[in-house]
């Protein structure tokens, strides 16, 4: 059981967010690691995965607000274009009536729900290697280029790259 700081409340292991009062219950003060690929399997996700698709680190773009960055979602089917600013982690989901856990960017209106969209279904992040995107754990899964990722491993996204979370597909602009 993990004990949240903030309001006490025991949560399943491995939950990362309080189902009582929505506080962060991981905190890491530890460098992000890579994920391990083993070279000689050759799997779907292979593409997306592999050690060249990670961008070199870019000097300038700590993760401290003004890094030069700017980020931008825009809607595949409706052209709509969500911009990213004022942080550097935005959570995509989708709300529901007394749900504790908002995420930062509301796909609700994009009907969300009917297109697979879980509450906290995505994390868009900027680091110090760049632009990452995270599953948080989604029910139907996120992919990027067509290709789906592991949940709860960091993966780089690159400008004009295609994100589907569910059926809904957003093209991200990563402009200086």
């Amino acid at each position: 059981m993990i004990v949240c700081p903030n309001c006490k409340h025991e949560n399943m292991d491995g939950a990362l967010f309080c189902s009582e009062c929505g506080a962060q219950l991981v905190f890491s003060t530890t460098k992000e690691t890579e994920p391990l690929i083993e070279a000689s399997v050759e799997s779907k996700t292979s593409k997306v995965n592999a050690p060249e698709a990670v961008p070199p680190k870019i000097p300038g773009t700590a993760t401290k607000q003004g890094s030069g960055i700017g980020l931008s979602l825009k809607m595949v089917n409706s052209s709509q274009v969500i911009p990213l600013s004022g942080q550097n982690e935005f959570t995509l989901g989708r709300i529901t009536d007394g749900q504790p856990i908002l995420p930062d960017i509301d796909l609700s209106p994009y009907e969300g729900y009917a297109e697979g969209v879980s509450r906290l279904h995505a994390a868009i992040r900027l680091t110090e290697r760049g632009v990452m995107i995270v599953d948080l754990g989604s029910s139907n899964g996120t992919r990027i280029n067509g290709q789906k990722i592991v949940p709860n491993v960091n993966y780089p996204l690159k400008d004009g790259d295609i994100i589907a979370l569910g059926r809904i597909k957003m093209q991200i602009s990563v402009h200086r």
